[in-house]
């Protein structure tokens, strides 16, 4: 991954990571106060020899008291040393507990040794180590052979006795603090990164783009009222998302395919916004002046004929049976150039009817006579309707709902067009959050939208609603009276211009 995919991954799990962070803060404060405090107190022990008037025998003694230093330190913990300090002071334990609380050092090339002795009271563990020091300097003469005039010949000589500390040496705060942060930081970053390797959801354009091989050519903003109006082009044209519709359909004009212009518009499952997507598409091409043919043909749960407030008891089932003309259930929409055919009925086979060849004849035909066909189908995964009426067009849409949608079925989704030979000519994120690091405006290059006047309720005047309708009245007007020469006069005027 890039560094900014990181940076994405930071940014989306921020919550979980400063709450793992402050519970590693928490819990190091709570341990390190919960400690009792353990005072350290050390002496010194110098080693010696008795032995030596000659530069020589003076060598020799260093060399030996260097070599037999480390088995001076290994005598502090037995009990030949640590019981002495016991019966002297007076402690109520063991030696092998006393030897836990003792340490003894002694650097390279030196000769001298270092006590150290811990305990919860400063005055204690200085009495333990000068004790310790003493009980050393005794052991030690008597263990080692006694020399020709019966002394010893080694002689240890205390020469730092330990004095009670001011501070205590565990717990250190800081270091349990710094560590406990770092930790909860490790820990919250460990779990975003695993969330984020475990998400089997499809919620970025590169998401889509891996799984399908297929250009992402928009994404649209969720809108929390779109059940409320879901014709958000035609209903609050300086929204972003309707600036998003506008987005996707400049997109849709760089699709090469081979010079056609028909597209079945689909998604992986239901209630991924195919169908609001598909006519807001329409309308939006149909304001930029394109003819545009909207079919539904979803013909199992038609939503188009509910969603525009027209009659849909007649349609595309009555065309592909021979029951109507075209002509006759083909329907204006919204005075624009665009025109509508209803699914109608919903028969028995929708399957087969779609993969018909009267259904390859009528869009042929409709291509001919408008600049784009938009053809609303149903999701790939339940029906195959999509894949097989796709065969038939120039290609596929797929919306892809951001957050909603999992990998799994988005591949089973391109896995079922790729296996009737459809092509896919693109996805279209749909729902895409306007908050966070998966945000439309962040993620799709509309942080400047309500920079340009692109805001959630434009105002009114004239560049307000009433400001649109007053610039396009001309327009509608004309569209008008085309709708009433009817769909054969229509395709007249397209082949004059042909």
């Amino acid at each position: 991954m890039e560094l900014s995919e990181y940076l994405r991954i930071l940014r989306k799990n921020w919550l979980p990571i400063v709450l793992l962070t402050a519970l590693g803060l928490l819990g190091s404060i709570a341990f390190t106060f919960s400690r009792t405090p353990i005072y350290e107190s050390s002496s010194t022990i110098f080693v010696s020899t008795q032995a030596g008037s000659t530069a020589a025998e003076l060598q020799q003694g260093s060399s030996f008291t260097q070599a037999r230093i480390n088995t001076y330190v290994g005598l502090v913990k037995t009990p030949i040393v640590l019981d002495p300090v016991i019966s002297g002071l007076d402690l109520q334990q063991s030696a092998q507990t006393l030897s836990e609380s003792v340490n003894a050092s002694a650097a390279a090339n030196s000769t001298l040794i270092t006590i150290t002795a811990a305990d919860a009271s400063s005055e204690q563990a200085a009495l333990i180590a000068n004790e310790v020091a003493s009980s050393l300097s005794a052991a030690v003469p008597s263990l080692e052979p006694e020399a020709v005039d019966g002394s010893s010949p080694v002689r240890l000589t205390q020469v730092s006795e330990a004095q009670p500390s001011a501070k205590p040496a565990s717990p250190n705060v800081l270091v349990n603090l710094t560590l406990g942060t770092l930790v909860g930081l490790v820990l919250g970053v460990t779990f975003a990164l695993l969330r984020t390797r475990l998400d089997n959801r499809v919620r970025t354009p590169r998401d889509a783009e891996q799984i399908t091989s297929a250009p992402g050519i928009g994404a649209i903003a969720f809108d929390a009222r779109a059940k409320q109006r879901p014709l958000i082009v035609h209903a609050d044209p300086l929204s972003p998302r309707a600036e998003s519709f506008r987005a996707l359909r400049t997109n849709l004009q760089f699709l090469d395919m081979g010079g056609r212009a028909s597209f079945v518009i689909t998604s992986s499952i239901p209630s991924e916004g195919k169908s609001t997507t598909t006519i807001n598409l329409a309308i939006a091409l149909a304001d930029a002046g394109k003819r545009v043919a909207l079919l539904d043909t979803d013909l199992r749960k038609p939503k188009v004929a509910e969603y525009l407030g027209i009659e849909g008891g007649a349609g595309l089932t009555d065309v592909l049976i021979g029951r109507a003309s075209i002509n006759d259930v083909m329907l204006p929409w919204g005075g624009r150039s665009l025109y509508v055919l209803p699914a109608g009925k919903v028969p028995p086979n929708p399957s087969e009817l779609l993969g018909s060849a009267q259904m390859g004849t009528l869009l042929h035909m409709l291509e001919k006579d408008f600049d784009i066909v938009l053809c609303d189908a149903p999701p790939l995964l339940p029906v195959t309707d999509a894949a097989i009426l796709a065969r038939a067009t120039s290609g596929a849409l797929m919306v892809v709902s951001a957050g909603r949608v999992t990998k799994h079925q988005l591949t089973g989704a391109t896995e079922a067009l790729s296996t009737v030979g459809a092509k896919l000519a693109g996805s279209v994120m749909s729902m895409v959050p306007t908050r966070g690091p998966d945000s439309y405006y962040s993620a799709y290059g509309y942080g400047y939208a309500q920079g340009y006047g692109y805001t959630e309720s434009p105002p009114k005047g004239k560049f307000g609603r009433k400001g649109i309708a007053a610039r396009h009245s001309d327009q509608f007007a004309i569209d008008d009276a085309a709708e009433h020469l009817g769909l054969v006069t229509r395709r007249s005027d397209n082949e004059r211009e042909e």
